[in-house]
């Protein structure tokens, strides 16, 4: 929502801004809570432009120190926005682009390269298994850290992470209660509350409730729309022990439950089969989420210079999904198509832990910033599995799911592994002008049974020139390790065989520029990533007495480069913007035998060029308006290239009006979505692929008490 500030309040951001350029030297000496909590506000006032990312660094170290290309997204934006879920938020963040949302998650690739549920997703810098619709709802931020990160945070892609940075509970009282609507009848009921428990504030609280109920445009054959039950609640409590400790905990519950829709199909030409709305499931087929987080952090200030900060998390996903299996053909209002019903239950718990020593400190004329620290995950999976018998349906067609509905009782997987890791990461700031970054981490999984035990040196390399006090320019070189267990497909080749970890390698040169009194943040970046052990997965062609259908090798490379650029935060009194693009020349670099039929090919849903814009011009105190367009570029719906998305160009338009009645800031909002009604196939091969929505109507009330 849209958050006015009185012409005395802008005056005393002012002076607090040029204070704090003129006091940088003191800023360590006079760092009280009072001085933590004025910079929180001086934060809020330029909301399209945050000063640093925790997970890019494992520190609070300024983002144009640090030399990675990193996007941050607040969530005044995606307020603004009406976002609901993860995928709306990374729209803002062009080198993010979607993939599937098959099975109902959100699959994305950053630079080209799709994120991992296990390994590519952070909540608060640990790992978070991310099989399901992300809540948005309690978090502040989204960090996308960019390049490999295997030195801070072990197996991950060579694309990047995502980091959602999760609220934190608040000194002062915070009362919010916000509704919004859509016109297809969707609507959605928030709570956001926060404050100090007792008069010395040294036990703060923040809350958030929110109950969904969403219902989507496609529809089934029978005319029923695809629907979405979600209930989420948070809490999150912070015990000041001492002066110098603290103690966080933090415990969410999301249960979400939504109808299937496993996405459109495209014909040979790239045509959707049938109409833009259809889905192919039957309409008795759901998923059921539930999940739980339940953690602790410490944060302990030994001294000015030495600080220690150590967590634990216990992730617990169950999820039951009653599925059909529509089965993809060219042809099925001719032929008809197979669906084979099952019932699978699937259990997840992921239980990660950290420590981290955090020292400043000088040697000689050299200032350090040195980050000792480690992780750990326990990843534990185990699914149970009732299939039906495969039946040949004409489109409208329905038949019943004759599985054990609600009781799978057969035992079809477990697994369990853990993963742990030692990093050393410095950065040094040799003079005024230049500073040196430096880190390793190694790294080992151990997995019980079949499947590899992976080790790992993951070493990162940064230099940052900074000519003026608000610019920079920096290269790094950071490596990425990611582990890839065995084939396990009874109708693959090589089934059983043991898969080596795939190393990605990155050289990035990039800069960052502050203007307009360090209020609008410019950044581009040039990268070149390359990926060794690529497991490649393909059609087998050739007739074999087991009837296997595919071949799995690991002899393929695969190549991104690039370009980055950037713009957030304000442009004038009234302006403000947060925009990107972003150019990528993806390719496959394949060996030999059935895997070089890749070679020189680009993955699917990797654009040439995608790029947004969001916006924010203040009319008067009262009112504001807003304006975005997003671009993403012909793309490739399979793997061979023979299918083609085209590209998009989608416009959306906001407004948002705000009151005081008696003393309760009310906040009046609509936004429009694909202003111009464009119909677009967004992320998903030509099995799966998800289909644009046409224009929308979107209504939001906050009061804020």
């Amino acid at each position: 929502m849209n958050t006015r500030r009185s012409s005395i309040s802008l005056a005393i951001m002012s002076l607090l801004s040029v204070n704090a350029v003129a006091d940088e030297g003191n800023a360590q000496v006079v760092a009280t809570a009072n001085i933590e909590r004025i910079s929180v506000v001086a934060q809020q006032f330029n909301n399209y432009k945050a000063g640093n990312a925790s997970g890019a660094m494992r520190g609070d170290i300024a983002l144009i120190d640090t030399p990675q290309s990193v996007t941050v997204i607040p969530d005044f934006v995606t307020d603004e926005q009406l976002a609901t879920n993860l995928g709306e938020v990374l729209s803002n963040d062009s080198s993010v682009t979607s993939g599937s949302e098959k099975w109902n998650r959100q699959v994305f690739a950053i630079r080209g390269f799709e994120l991992d549920s296990g390994s590519g997703f952070l909540v608060n810098g640990q790992q978070h298994w991310s099989h399901y619709v992300q809540p948005i709802e309690t978090l502040e931020q989204v960090e996308v850290l960019k390049g490999p990160s295997s030195m801070l945070y072990g197996q991950s892609g060579p694309g990047g992470l995502v980091n959602m940075v999760t609220k934190k509970p608040t000194y002062d009282s915070l009362f919010n209660l916000g509704f919004d609507t859509d016109d297809q009848g969707s609507t959605r009921f928030q709570l956001d509350a926060g404050g100090a428990v007792n008069e010395d504030q040294t036990v703060r609280y923040r809350t958030v409730l929110v109950k969904q109920d969403t219902q989507y445009w496609r529809e089934y054959f029978n005319g029923e729309h695809q629907e979405r039950d979600r209930l989420l609640g948070f809490v999150a409590l912070d015990f000041d022990v001492t002066d110098d400790l603290t103690l966080s905990v933090k415990y969410d519950n999301t249960s979400d439950k939504t109808n299937i829709d496993s996405g459109a199909w495209l014909n040979s030409q790239g045509e959707i089969i049938g109409d833009r709305k259809d889905i192919w499931e039957m309409p008795w087929t759901f998923t059921d989420n539930n999940v739980t987080n339940l953690g602790a952090d410490i944060s302990w200030q030994l001294s000015d210079n030495l600080k220690v900060k150590t967590g634990y998390n216990h992730q617990k996903f169950e999820r039951q999904r009653l599925g059909s299996s529509p089965t993809y053909t060219e042809n099925p209002f001719e032929n008809g198509y197979t669906v084979k019903p099952f019932d699978r239950h699937d259990n997840w718990q992921h239980k990660t832990a950290y420590v981290d020593f955090l020292a400043d400190f000088d040697t000689g004329s050299i200032e350090h910033q040195l980050l000792i620290g480690g992780n750990y995950l326990n990843y534990y999976y185990q699914q149970f599995y009732d299939g039906g018998e495969s039946a040949t349906v004409m489109p409208g067609q329905i038949v019943a799911p004759d599985v054990n509905y609600l009781n799978a009782t057969k035992a079809k997987s477990t697994s369990e592994y853990y993963h742990y890791g030692f990093y050393v990461q410095d950065l040094m700031s040799l003079t005024e002008e230049w500073k040196v970054l430096a880190g390793v981490r190694y790294d080992e999984q151990k997995k019980e049974g079949q499947g590899n035990n992976s080790y790992a040196l993951s070493p990162k390399v940064g230099l940052v020139y900074a000519p003026t006090d608000h610019g920079s320019i920096y290269v790094n070189y950071s490596k990425s390790f990611t582990p890839q267990g065995m084939v396990n497909d009874e109708f693959d080749v090589n089934d059983q065989l043991d898969l080596k970890p795939e190393y990605g390698t990155q050289y990035e040169l990039g800069t960052k520029w502050e203007l307009f009194n360090s209020s609008l943040l410019l950044t581009a970046a040039v990268f070149d990533i390359n990926v060794d052990n690529k497991v490649v997965k393909q059609i087998f062609d050739q007739e074999t007495p087991a009837g296997d259908k595919y071949i799995t090798n690991q002899d393929g490379e695969q190549h991104h480069r690039g370009f980055e650029l950037g713009a957030q935060g304000q442009m004038s009194d009234s302006w403000f913007i947060t925009s990107s693009m972003m150019y990528l020349d993806a390719k496959y670099k394949t060996g030999t035998g059935d895997s070089k039929q890749l070679d020189g090919k680009t993955p699917i849903d990797a654009p040439q060029w995608s790029a947004n814009i969001w916006t924010r011009y203040e009319v008067n105190d009262d009112l504001a308006l807003n304006f975005g367009a997003v671009y993403v570029g012909e793309r490739f719906a399979n793997t061979s290239n023979t299918i083609t998305k085209d590209g998009f160009v989608r416009f959306d338009l906001g407004a948002a009006y705000a009151w005081d009645i008696q003393g309760t800031e009310v906040n009046l909002r609509m936004n429009i979505k694909n202003l111009f009604d464009k119909e677009y196939l967004d992320g998903g091969s030509y099995q799966d692929v998800s289909i644009g929505a046409g224009r929308s109507l979107a209504l939001a009330v906050e009061a804020k008490f």
